[in-house]
């Protein structure tokens, strides 16, 4: 096992400290899908429509604050998708910028789901923009404020060291694909290299790398991405990467239960975050529940989502965060 050789207060400590806070390990994936937003938040900027794209950035913009000022007494952490902000462009991105503002100004942790991995040139440049700085003739300037981000690691180490030192520079945080939650994943992720299935490599990497940087309750800022719809893989993975912060994907909408990610956490009752994103954001559009709301209260149906989501949750959890 590699030894820590920097055990000091990182991003996984902001994070359990945010799980402490609101007792709730839940993430809100902020994933706007246009259609579904209310049309009582649409007719606010029905004057915008000449201009479509610029609409929908702002739909989506007040969509998410609303659901930023609706939740945020529930949950401490939110992931927002990036392709659903760049669907609409560059006013799209600047939904994305002003959201994670609005979050950051409420006290969220904000993870950035942009998934980059290149040649280490142009993984420095991702990286200075979504978890680092960017120098700007004697300015020194800030391009997004997450707090951490998704990384894709196929393309080897030197394409996920920038992030690594930019986690470590800045104490910020990064979740490496490990073993993603959608169904095709087996083509690739689980493809035998020896007696080793690949993203059980990839895992020991992630290990390694995150030895260096390994915070006060014992979690290093190198996490990594675990599909919650693969539970037969869960337990290897988080015995292969003890130290490693798991954000889980696949609970909610794509059929994962509490039941299939119990093995996610360690005994502490730590080192996972669950994500859900429609199954939260548009509970008032769910088929068991249309009967009780509408769209004119889908912040209450919202709510429900995350109390019932985190109710479900903490029964398979260790004890000692409730």
């Amino acid at each position: 096992m590699a030894t820590a050789i920097n055990r000091k207060a990182n991003f996984s400590d902001k994070l359990i400290t945010a799980i402490q806070k609101k007792n709730c390990c839940v993430v809100v994936g902020l994933d706007p899908h246009f259609d579904l937003i209310p049309e009582s938040i649409k007719q606010q900027f029905s004057k915008l429509q000449d201009d479509m794209l610029k609409y929908a950035a702002n739909v989506i913009l007040e969509f998410n604050k609303q659901v930023i000022d609706t939740l945020e007494h529930l949950v401490g952490i939110v992931k927002l998708q990036i392709a659903f902000y760049e669907l609409y462009g560059w006013q799209g991105i600047w939904s994305y910028a002003e959201t994670i503002h609005y979050a950051k100004q409420k006290g969220l942790i904000v993870i950035g789901d942009v998934k980059r991995g290149d040649v280490p040139n142009t993984a420095a440049a991702y990286a200075n923009a979504h978890i680092g700085q960017v120098s700007i003739n004697n300015s020194t300037q800030i391009a997004f404020q997450s707090d951490a981000i998704t990384v894709n690691p196929l393309l080897g180490m030197d394409s996920i060291l920038p992030f690594i030192k930019n986690a470590e520079t800045y104490d910020k945080g990064i979740f490496v694909l490990a073993k993603t939650s959608n169904p095709s994943s087996v083509e690739f992720q689980d493809l035998l290299c020896g007696t080793k299935k690949l993203h059980q490599i990839i895992a020991e990497k992630i290990h390694i790398w995150g030895s260096r940087s390994i915070g006060t309750y014992g979690y290093s800022a190198v996490g990594a991405v675990v599909g919650a719809t693969y539970p037969e893989d869960i337990l290897i993975l988080r015995k292969t990467m003890p130290n490693a912060y798991l954000l889980i994907p696949g609970y909610g909408a794509q059929g994962a239960t509490a039941e299939d990610i119990k093995n996610c956490f360690n005994s502490d009752g730590y080192g996972a975050i669950i994500n859900a994103s429609r199954s939260i954001l548009y509970a008032y559009n769910n088929r068991s529940w249309k009967d009780k709301y509408g769209a004119h209260t889908w912040k209450e149906a919202a709510q429900n989502a995350v109390m019932n989501m985190k109710e479900d949750l903490n029964k398979c959890i260790p004890s000692q965060t409730r």
